[in-house]
């Protein structure tokens, strides 16, 4: 597959809606096994739609309502008090130019459940040496599951243009593993 430039214009607050099978993946590979989850990109659900039937306690917040009501409104790349404590913190979050949103929404994941953290993100995200801090150099980073079909985010009959992965960290291991690297599709 090659990736290309889509001529998508993106905007403030754009929804990026994630297909059920994507959720679903991870979850094959990473179940629940009845631990809360926070949903902090919620979008208009579709994932935590897909949560709710693998857990009793899912909630869902975000900087704005599109078409469902959450729990809360929340913004997670600003926000620093109230925010909901779970077992786990599963999201699509905004990546921004350069990723610079996604590593902030990594970052304050890591700092706000101490469980496991789920983020969906594109399958180059854990290169660069900026970003050494949430993977080669943080002991809590235990895997990455590659997408091997790609996500479509919009209606219509073309899929996306790029790679997307699950990266996901447990809780402090009390003895340092290797990231396992994984492969999971529809």
């Amino acid at each position: 597959m090659t990736v290309v430039a889509s001529n998508y214009a993106r905007k403030e607050n754009d929804l990026y809606q994630t297909e059920p099978w994507v959720t679903e993946a991870l979850l094959r590979r990473f179940p629940l096994n009845g631990q809360s989850v926070w949903e902090p990109a919620a979008g208009n659900h579709l994932m935590v739609d897909v949560l709710k039937e693998h857990s009793p306690m899912v909630v869902a917040s975000d900087i704005v309502v599109y078409d469902r009501e959450h729990d809360f409104i929340y913004d997670f790349l600003s926000d620093v008090d109230h925010y909901f404590s779970a077992d786990t913190l599963i999201t699509n979050p905004p990546y921004g130019k350069g990723n610079r949103d996604a590593v902030k929404f990594a970052e304050n994941a890591l700092e706000r459940c101490a469980g496991m953290v789920a983020l969906l993100l594109t399958t180059k995200f854990d290169f660069g040496k900026t970003r050494r801090h949430l993977f080669a150099d943080n002991p809590r980073f235990i895997a990455k599951i590659n997408l091997v079909d790609r996500i479509q985010w919009f209606e219509g009959a073309t899929t996306g243009t790029e790679d997307h992965a699950w990266y996901i960290w447990g809780a402090t291991p009390l003895i340092p593993s290797k990231p396992v690297i994984l492969y999971e599709g529809k």
